[in-house]
């Protein structure tokens, strides 16, 4: 898939106001850091499309990028350890269970998991959360650059051995890093095989 044009819809700070066309979309979620920002900037082909921040925590609302009038990225709040309120973490985590749960076109959510650590709680803990909602989603291992190949190994052995303790196989999963521009044709390719679908 070649995406020719990418237009920064709106940022919405809860469901109600998100828009009401109807096209297809496609989230990203992970948690704080874990290059979300990095991913759909590599996605698009753009260097600034998406803010990239060293500090945890900057996406704080849906963010909505129009993908050649078609259909839509929408890149969520992480979750995790960024540095914010009591109060606004639960705001966050109502807005993201709210997403799932209420947009019917939503196709297909990108959890985002980083390759060079050990498996994390709140990443498996989100995972089951989206299987037991029966909320479609594949899974995206990022900064695959960073690690020896042994060591990427390992982690990844780790965490796809946690994801298996509540999973009976593993959902779809693709391996990326921003810098280097590798898993961008695996996912727009599924990305353009179920909007075909629709």
């Amino acid at each position: 898939m070649k995406i020719n044009s990418v237009f920064f819809t709106a940022s919405f700070p809860k469901v109600s106001s998100c828009p009401t066309d109807g096209l297809a979309e496609y989230a990203f979620i992970g948690r704080s850091n874990v290059g979300k920002s990095s991913l759909i900037n590599m996605l698009c082909s753009r260097k600034d499309i998406a803010r990239v921040s060293h500090t945890p925590g900057k996406t704080q609302h849906l963010n909505y990028y129009l993908i050649d009038e078609k259909w839509y990225m929408v890149d969520l709040p992480g979750y995790g350890y960024a540095q914010i309120s009591k109060k606004m973490r639960q705001t966050w985590k109502r807005m993201i269970k709210d997403y799932f749960l209420k947009r019917d076109n939503m196709y297909c959510a990108f959890v985002l998991i980083d390759s060079n650590i050990n498996p994390q709680k709140n990443d498996i803990d989100f995972i089951n959360w989206l299987g037991e909602c029966q909320v479609p989603f594949v899974i995206v291992y990022t900064k695959i650059d960073r690690l020896k190949k042994k060591e990427l190994e390992s982690n990844i052995e780790k965490i796809q051995q946690e994801i298996l303790k509540t999973w009976d196989s593993l959902p779809q999963q693709f391996y990326t890093s921003g810098k280097k521009a590798i898993g961008r044709d695996e996912i727009l390719g599924l990305i353009e095989e179920v909007n075909e679908k629709i």
